[in-house]
């Protein structure tokens, strides 16, 4: 496909959107806000996500799509008010990317990603208008897990990492069990925390996205789960009546036929 056509596809989408907020346009539309879109906003980011872990194309097309018209119906109340438009928009992301990217867009010469990453942060730093930290830019908002491998991530950038793997494992074992040590709920749900963060770490390291890690995982209960149930209602069984010995033997089995 030539780059006219996605053009042209994108200017229809921005003429569809324009249309169902004008006067004549749909009246579901026409009353949304910013503060009204922002769980459809998040809801089209999950369902990406979604797609993303599914290693489905075809629906990974879809839901971007879906997530491409947020942007733009955004963009299209933000005109309507005076406040930007998608012109500003687009224009803004050009230039960062390109002021991001002296390596490729200038004569910057980076060894690898690693630097990149670093050089991405000093220009972020120069590009603000008061000193801030580097991790005011996360937002605050993100589920905790994934904003904590951020976090860290942004800080290991600048060198504030564990140099070995097995300095954080060590780290594992020691919040375990100061964990198993606290005799408070206010002392277990601190430590509790701890336990998590460092278990974002580890996963950073090893280049594992925890939320889908943990959605995966979260799928493959449901689906075992259900099977048990449905295993149950073959037999003639109750689930609820079952000791948990034989729920965990009927667990087994359901790990074993998949």
């Amino acid at each position: 496909m030539s780059n006219v056509g996605n053009t042209d596809q994108f200017y229809t989408l921005v003429n569809i959107i324009a249309q169902l907020r004008g006067p004549d346009g749909c009246p579901w539309d026409k009353q949304q806000s910013h503060k009204s879109l922002r769980d459809s906003l998040l809801e089209e980011c999950y369902e990406v996500l979604e797609a993303l872990d599914e290693d489905e194309s075809r629906r990974l097309s879809e839901e971007l799509g879906d997530l491409l018209m947020q942007v733009v119906f955004h963009a299209q109340v933000a005109s309507e008010a005076g406040e930007f438009d998608l012109k500003e928009v687009i224009e803004s992301i050009n230039t960062k990317l390109i002021r991001r990217h002296p390596h490729v867009f200038g004569s910057i010469d980076v060894s690898g990603a690693e630097e990149v990453l670093f050089n991405w942060e000093k220009l972020k730093k120069k590009e603000k208008q008061k000193v801030v930290s580097m991790l005011d830019g996360v937002p605050k908002t993100m589920p905790a897990l994934a904003y904590s491998q951020e976090i860290q991530g942004r800080v290991a950038r600048v060198g504030f990492d564990w140099q070995q793997d097995a300095g954080v494992i060590d780290k594992l074992a020691e919040e375990i069990s100061e964990l198993s040590e606290a005799r408070t709920k206010m002392r277990r749900e601190e430590e509790f925390g701890d336990l998590l963060f460092t278990i974002a770490n580890i996963a950073r390291r090893w280049g594992i996205d925890l939320e889908s890690a943990l959605r995966r995982a979260n799928k493959r209960f449901y689906g075992r789960f259900t099977r048990m149930e449905e295993m149950c209602q073959q037999r003639g069984l109750d689930l609820a009546d079952l000791t948990f010995d034989e729920q965990n033997k009927l667990w087994e089995e359901v790990k074993r036929d998949k």
